[in-house]
């Protein structure tokens, strides 16, 4: 049995004119087709267009003013983390430098939220963290732990804002971590970072923690270039 939610008219629509915008059919500061023209072409009712573009608007795709057209705001610049929740869904349209910019901001953030959680549940990082024995050489199994380990960081650092910000690409992180976690040396040098974690934990010693953690995520960000250059190839080779 499927118990996939369908896909409600509003977020049909939504995700419609999100991929319009990014393959540049309405490229940015372009005015979109009058309501009735627009609803006609996606095949939806004017209320339900409405409801979508309002939304497009709350997240900085779109700019909407009464008595004018409605404008493609510069969403890298305008938007906010809704739009950085789309660009994780529609991958297939994502600046070359999109992912490396994430990991970028993983370099900032997650040193920080780690020290957090280990200064205020070192007993709770621990027992997560000890878990990290039982992994096998599963690219899936090691996506899987890397993700709830950040994301229980986040909530243990008791600042829901590194929580909502890493929650804003959950739908990106399970296949990227699954092609970065390929590389043998990928998972080594992540056990070895949760164990090392665990460590830190137990003393408990969280400026410590801040360091290994800054120091392991530079090491991510080097190596996910190395990998997906070498995907890049690989299918150029193939293609």
């Amino acid at each position: 049995m499927d118990w996939t939610t369908p896909e409600k008219p509003a977020e049909f629509t939504e995700n419609r004119l999100i991929e319009a915008i990014l393959t540049k059919h309405f490229p940015i500061n372009s005015t979109l087709p009058a309501e009735r023209e627009l609803a006609t072409h996606l095949g939806v009712t004017r209320p339900t267009l409405r409801e979508a573009l309002q939304r497009l608007a709350r997240d900085g795709w779109l700019d909407i003013q009464q008595g004018k057209p409605t404008r493609v705001r510069n969403y890298l610049q305008e938007g906010n983390l809704g739009v950085l929740s789309a660009l994780a869904r529609f991958s297939a349209y994502q600046p070359n430098d999109f992912i490396p910019n994430l990991l970028n901001i993983r370099i900032l953030m997650a040193p920080s939220y780690t020290r957090l959680a280990i200064e205020r549940s070192p007993q709770e990082v621990a027992r997560f963290t000890k878990q990290h024995i039982t992994l096998s050489e599963n690219k899936q199994e090691y996506a899987s732990f890397d993700w709830e380990m950040h994301h229980k960081l986040t909530i243990l650092s008791e600042n829901p804002i590194f929580t909502l910000i890493l929650n804003g690409f959950r739908e990106l992180y399970f296949p990227m971590a699954c092609v970065y976690f390929q590389s043998e040396k990928a998972r080594n040098t992540s056990k070895a970072f949760y164990h090392a974690l665990y460590q830190v934990s137990i003393t408990p010693a969280p400026q410590k923690a801040e360091q290994i953690t800054k120091q392991v995520m530079e090491e991510s960000l080097s190596l996910w270039i190395k990998i997906s250059t070498m995907e890049l190839s690989l299918k150029k080779i193939t293609n």
